[in-house]
């Protein structure tokens, strides 16, 4: 029962900040769902049940967040199409091929993702930080490129990917902010459900922790959707910074230590 009731504010808080920032919210989960438990005594989750819970929540949380942003016209459906197609593919074919990699080579691929948006958050851009017009324009076959890699990257780690995805359409694509937030929930949905296809296959979705996870998140990623409307974008491009900051710090910690200790 405490187990769930965990899980649920698990679930609650990452989709709250998913919404807000154009998540999925793996790079909140993915360390609070393998850190959490553990600390307070209760059932560790290996890094690939972790992955698979973290899939199958984004597939949905990308979805509720989807829905909160239908009646804007912020997002952008040939950006979507250019980017979630490829994420897909890249994202299904990671997910079944994660099952090659052990526990720790998981955890690696996570923190390398999450280091490398990291550095791309604090890249300055040309695009104004408030810039919202629709007339932009982009590279479609590096798109293309960058989100299928971003995809296979994303479904080892059962992600997203939108923690590395953002900063690209950002730095590297030039996107505007909230055209990038809008647009990157639609990409990242189409992304997770490669994805959750791959975890699925591979055996690494546990019923229980994932519907509990799920039921928080759709509560939680309409909620934080509807704020990020009333948040200034250059804040909220640097709550993302520092959140992906936070993450990678505490995985790159925990990473040594178990090298250290059996390397």
């Amino acid at each position: 029962m405490l187990l769930t009731f965990v899980l649920f504010l698990i679930g609650l808080t990452g989709s709250f900040l998913s919404g807000m920032l154009g998540m999925g919210g793996a790079i909140i989960n993915f360390p609070m769902l393998l850190f959490i438990p553990p600390l307070i005594g209760l059932t560790s989750f290996t890094p690939h049940e972790v992955s698979g819970i973290s899939m199958i929540q984004v597939l949905f949380t990308t979805l509720a967040g989807v829905l909160s942003y239908r009646n804007t016209t912020l997002s952008s459906r040939r950006l979507v199409l250019s980017m979630g197609i490829p994420c897909l593919i890249g994202s299904l074919l990671g997910g079944v091929g994660a099952n090659i990699f052990s526990g720790e080579g998981i955890n690696l691929v996570y923190l390398l993702l999450a280091i490398t948006a990291s550095i791309l958050m604090f890249v300055p851009t040309k695009v104004g930080l408030d810039e919202e017009e629709l007339s932009f324009s982009f590279s479609k076959w590096l798109a293309i490129i960058l989100s299928f890699l971003v995809g296979i990257f994303s479904g080892i780690v059962g992600a997203g990917g939108a923690f590395i995805l953002i900063p690209i359409m950002l730095t590297i694509l030039k996107i505007p902010t909230r055209v990038t937030i809008a647009s990157s929930l639609a990409i990242v949905f189409l992304s997770s459900i490669g994805g959750a296809i791959g975890k699925i296959v591979s055996g690494d979705v546990l019923f229980w922790p994932t519907l509990t996870v799920v039921v928080a998140s759709v509560i939680g990623a309409p909620l934080g959707a509807f704020i990020s409307r009333k948040i200034p974008t250059r804040r909220l491009r640097y709550m993302l910074a520092i959140l992906i900051l936070i993450s990678s710090f505490k995985m790159a910690i925990d990473f040594f230590e178990h090298f250290l200790r059996f390397g």
